[in-house]
This record gives structure tokens, sequence and C-alpha cells, in this order.
């Protein structure tokens, strides 16, 4: 009986890993003003749209504002309720939002200290998470690298990274990747210490403190067994990484998505997906002080057409859905 016992609690975590998959989407980014948090609710409103129960979390515990752009102006729980257990049950600070099928939790700025957790603080978000009945779950994060960004964005088994094409902004944006990739890396080796004394060795020639080219330290882990090879190749393969790039107003501006892949490619070892860019649509950015009302028409916008096929992109992503073509989806969008 034990081996089928082995066999069922495999199939068990399999299972319970598939439907991590499925449900969480980090999205994050370098540094502020490339329009994460709108981002965030164009996406969480277009897959509710698309019939998804969709939970936005405001995990910018330093500065969040989704629930402004929800048209939630008091909150009366936040995610700090839940991390000070003033509420027990996570679901308890879950809100609704004017749009149907989309529910947020609120971000938790409004007390000193939270926008650093402990690891225990983060676990218990993390694993109660995973409870909440939804088929999508947003991770807006906070902007640049800091542990608790890092370890939200490295905790989604899918990962958003939104920039624009100006250079400043896509520099920060594979700074981001990198900074990731170099977080998930110690996090593997922070306790094999041959291993550590070689990534530390390359560290020390970089000016970032990250690692600058995966393929020195691949070259340096040759003198090492094959299970530490192998567990870097995890790491990269693990960094399920894709690319929205915001603002765009030219032709060849939608191309900079393509040029960060190459780049991430060729210099991290890893494969981002490109999944598509968003016009500079002059009525969205008129209306961010007025966003529930947009969000009720933006099927008329220019950047809500791109914002749905993306959406369309992501659900094929996540739940192996047929993506259906542009002409079909902007025909939805319309009705």
């Amino acid at each position: 009986m034990e081996p089928l016992g082995k066999l069922c609690a495999a199939k068990i975590g399999a299972e319970v890993e598939d439907t991590l998959k499925q449900k969480f989407w980090a999205v994050g980014g370098g540094k502020g003003g490339v329009g994460k948090s709108v981002v965030s609710i164009m996406l969480g409103s277009m897959l509710a749209r698309k019939g998804k129960k969709v939970i936005l979390v405001d995990a910018d515990l330093g500065g969040s504002n989704l629930h402004t752009l929800a048209g939630i102006r008091y909150p009366i729980y936040t995610l700090a309720d839940f991390m000070q257990r003033r509420v027990e049950n996570i679901e308890d600070v879950v809100m609704l939002t004017p749009i149907k099928n989309l529910r947020l939790i609120c971000g938790a700025d409004d007390i000193l200290g939270l926008a650093n957790p402990k690891h225990t603080q983060k676990e218990r978000i993390f694993n109660n998470l995973k409870k909440l009945d939804a088929d999508m779950i947003l991770l807006d994060l906070g902007a640049g690298t800091s542990y608790t960004a890092m370890d939200f964005f490295l905790y989604a088994p899918n990962k958003l990274v939104i920039f624009t094409p100006q250079i400043t902004s896509i520099q920060n944006a594979y700074g981001f990747i990198k900074s990731s990739l170099y977080r998930l890396i110690i996090r593997t080796f922070s306790k094999d210490g041959m291993s550590m004394a070689l990534i530390n060795e390359l560290v020390q020639q970089e000016e970032d403190g990250n690692i600058d080219s995966i393929a020195k330290l691949k070259e340096a882990f040759t003198v090492l067994d094959l299970e530490a090879q192998r567990k870097l190749d995890n790491c990269l393969e693990q960094l399920n990484i894709n690319l929205i790039v915001n603002m765009v107003r030219t032709e060849s501006e939608k191309n900079v998505g393509n040029i960060v892949k190459d780049v991430a490619n060729n210099y991290l070892g890893l494969t981002p997906d490109y999944l598509g860019y968003v016009d500079h649509d002059r009525i969205l950015e008129s209306s961010i002080n007025n966003m529930t009302s947009y969000l009720s028409k933006s099927a008329d916008s220019l950047a809500g057409a791109c914002f749905y096929d993306i959406a369309s992109k992501i659900i094929s992503k996540s739940f192996q859905e047929k993506n259906p073509d542009p002409a079909s989806a902007h025909l939805q969008m319309s009705r």
C-alpha cells in the first residue's frame, strides 16, 4: 500500500502545483512610472470580462493605490488587517469592485514597518492566498527590487514585467529581471558553500552586485557536481517571465519587447515570452481619476483592445485554452 500512497500524494501535489501555475500572476517591473497598477487593473477587468473569477492583490505594501483606481475610496479592510491579525481569515479582506467577477485585496500602507514584512508574515500571506476561491490572482507589486517585491515576484509561477519604450525603463526592466534571477539563484544555493563561493566571486566583479552573464556562471559551475548544475538549469526554467510594453506610440516601439527578450536570452539564459504591447491612449490617460467609468466602456478604447488581446494570451497560457484570433477578440469587445 505504501507505493500507492506515495503515488496518490505525488498526484495530489502535482494537481496543486498545476492549480498554482494557472492561478498566480505577479505584475512587476523596474522603477515607478510605467503604469504597472493601471496595467494590473486593466488586465484584471479584461480577464473578468472573459468570465474568469479574478482577485487583484495590491502587494505594494509601501504605496498602495489599486483601491483608488477601483473606485474604493475608504477600504473597510486592507492587507494590514490580515498581517496584524485583526482579521484571521484572508477572505474577509477581499472586497467587491464595480466590475463583475473582479475582487480586490487592498494594500497595507497605513502602518509603519509593513512595507518590509517578516518572512513568517509573507509565508502566511502566500499560504492563505492559495485558499482563495478564484480562477486567477494578480499580485500588483511595488516598484523596484526590494526583498519584498522580489519575494512576491518569485512566489508567483507566472511573472509579468511591465515597461515602456523609454531607454531608462528598458534598462530598469532588464535590471529587474536580472535581480530576480540573482535572488532565485541565491535562494537555491544559500546552503551550498562551494556554489555560493563561485557565485560571490562572480558577483564581486560586477558593479550592480548581480550576475552579469549566466554563461560565466555555468562555466564556473562545471567544476561542481551534476546536481549543482541541474539546480542552476532549473532556476532558469523556473523563471517564467512574460513581457508587456506599455504606452507605445510608434511602430518601431512595438519591437522593444523583442529586444528585451533577446538580451535576456543572450546574457541570462532566459526565454521570456513577449505577450504584446499597449498603445498609448489619451482617453485612458485622461481617465486615471475616474477609472471605474473608463473600465465599463474600455471596449471602445485603443488601449482596451490591446489589453483584451493580452488577457486572451494569458488565459491561453494558464488554461491551455485556444487563443482567439484578434478579429474575433475585437468583435467580442464591441458587444
